[in-house]
């Protein structure tokens, strides 16, 4: 475009030249004189406005030229204005965000998007996901979980807790099973240990008996009566040691709410376990077990963690996108946290813009904005050429006519 304006201004000069050469001979070439000099005015004069903004024209400095790099400063603070009173306003943040439906936006991308978004988008999520876990020192991030755990143990009295829980079982007679299961295990335990009970019969029974061989039939009895009490207490439910183990499980109970010192000795069993070396050491094999399996199934795109993220993915758009409830109160959500990042950070925002323009230097704001004008700053020198010639013309012919 600069050359077809450049190249029009000297077809104009050449006209001119040529029609004054004939003029003596052809009077009529007045008319293309007129026209072709008063657009060859037209032309420089577009010219020279138009070069005045980006530069000095031909390197001279004349007054009031150069304009846009001797006031950069000033366009920039202008321009930064302009941003803050007709965009970075709340009431203007407010209304376009009132008039677009943010979560029902969101809600059809994560249904369908566009050019697979949602595998892309789920793979991402795991990867990112991947990256933090391996990115993090497991030393460190294991003993911050641990003291974090710690922390909130510290705060918990289980005692309470677990007196209540052991209220409620009884209650619910919850308890029978697994008092039954510890009968059976009794059971099984002496079963297992008859030799041990014989043998502590016999070390405790005197000389006598022993020689009289009574020792192993006393042996015999004491197992008999345990096997029978064993199998008393596990078929009867209205055995006396039975409910004397209820009711020493209900007074347990009762004592873990309310009794200080069983409060106590709880709380400070509890102290005991958490600050053992051991229960550090095997928490800290627990969570490396568990960040190693998380980077394994974040990094797996056909692994569990993938699906479960993608159905999860599916079922937030579906509700975003049916819920009206949930999408009036996401997009007011939205619409506050718009308008209050503008409020606050607005002046931020074009103090950047500002900033920015001032430390481009001459050259690079000239280029930059003639480029963005583009086209139209050669289309005004070719139709001031056009335009002076015509406006040149209709002086000429007026004047002849008078």
């Amino acid at each position: 475009m600069r050359i077809i304006a450049a190249g029009l201004l000297l077809l104009m000069a050449a006209i001119f030249l040529v029609a004054r050469h004939f003029e003596p001979s052809y009077p009529v070439l007045s008319y293309p004189i007129a026209f072709s000099e008063a657009a060859m005015v037209g032309g420089l004069a577009d010219w020279f406005a138009v070069t005045a903004l980006f530069r000095h024209p031909l390197g001279l400095p004349i007054p009031h030229t150069a304009i846009i790099p001797e006031k950069k400063n000033r366009i920039a603070d202008n321009m930064a204005k302009f941003l803050q009173a007709n965009f970075l306003t709340p009431d203007v943040v407010a209304r376009r965000m009132r008039s677009f439906n943010l979560a029902r936006a969101a809600g059809d991308f994560l249904i369908a998007p566009s050019g697979g978004g949602a595998s892309r988008f789920r793979t991402g999520a795991g990867e990112l996901l991947a990256d933090i876990l391996e990115s993090l020192d497991p030393d460190r991030l294991g003993n911050q979980v641990r003291a974090g755990l710690k922390s909130q143990l510290d705060k918990v009295e289980l005692s309470p807790l677990l007196g209540q829980a052991l209220q409620s079982a009884i209650a619910d007679k919850r308890h029978l099973p697994l008092l039954d299961n510890m009968i059976r295990w009794a059971g099984v335990a002496l079963e297992q240990n008859e030799e041990l009970v014989r043998d502590m019969v016999r070390q405790r029974a005197n000389a006598l008996v022993r020689w009289t061989g009574l020792d192993e039939r006393l042996a015999n009895s004491v197992l008999d009566g345990l096997y029978k009490l064993l199998a008393e207490i596990l078929i009867n439910p209205q055995h006396p040691l039975r409910l004397k183990v209820e009711e020493g499980l209900e007074k347990y109970a009762h004592a873990l709410i309310y009794d200080a010192v069983t409060r106590e000795k709880v709380e400070h069993l509890k102290h005991e376990i958490i600050d053992n070396p051991a229960v550090g050491n095997w928490w800290q094999g627990v969570w490396e077990r568990m960040r190693l399996a998380m980077i394994d199934m974040a990094r797996n795109p056909d692994g569990a963690l993938s699906d479960h993220l993608g159905g999860t993915l599916s079922e937030l758009g579906q509700a975003l996108r049916e819920d009206e409830q949930l999408q009036a109160q996401i997009n007011r959500f939205a619409r506050r946290t718009a308008v209050g990042l503008t409020s606050r950070h607005g002046g931020h925002i074009v103090q950047l813009v500002s900033e920015t323009v001032r430390r481009w230097d001459a050259r690079t704001i000239s280029d930059r904005i003639e480029g963005a004008v583009g086209r139209d700053l050669q289309f005004i020198r070719i139709n001031g050429t056009l335009v002076g010639g015509l406006v040149g013309l209709a002086i000429h012919i007026v004047d002849q006519l008078l």
